[in-house]
């Protein structure tokens, strides 16, 4: 027996009073589901540097800029 088959015997057997609450809450549920498709769409896409911002800078030890070494590349590609 699937989900809504035994949802729906079981509402049966419910006064009607209680019934239409079931049917509020489905369709509390169903906007709900919709309001949250709303807001994921409205979320305008950000660069990485943009959502890393607040991580700039956070770490104590090590140089503050990586390109301090200015020999660290010179060997790339001579092998």
């Amino acid at each position: 027996m699937s989900i809504v088959q035994t949802a729906t015997e079981k509402m049966r057997s419910l006064p009607p009073e209680k019934q239409q609450e079931v049917l509020d809450f489905i369709e509390f549920l169903q906007s709900k589901l919709v309001q949250e498709n709303t807001n994921i769409e409205q979320i305008e896409p950000i660069s990485f540097l943009a959502a890393a911002q607040q991580f700039a800078g956070c770490i104590d030890d090590g140089p503050g800029d990586l390109a301090t070494n200015k020999q660290y590349l010179e060997s790339l590609g001579s092998e």
